[in-house]
């Protein structure tokens, strides 16, 4: 493989599973904000890593949805 297409860069969180959370305002996919998902591409890895580190935080606030008879359990 050539060098060229070698990058040192922070990978996207993103799995495909592009859907805002409506409360938290997040990608329930990835956990990112729609302001950092725009901007993704034009962050520096620095910023890149910090918002990579507090992904795993944000997961736990987001709360599952229920559906079907699931759904109407207190």
């Amino acid at each position: 493989m050539d060098d060229i297409w070698k990058r040192d860069e922070v990978e996207s969180p993103c799995v495909k599973l592009c859907v805002i959370h409506p409360e938290a305002r997040l990608c329930v996919g990835c956990f990112r904000s729609i302001d950092e998902i725009g901007a993704w591409s034009r962050m520096s890895i620095e910023t890149r890593r910090a918002v990579m580190a507090e992904l795993p935080t944000r997961a736990k606030t987001l709360t599952k949805r229920r559906g079907g008879r699931m759904g109407r359990k207190p």
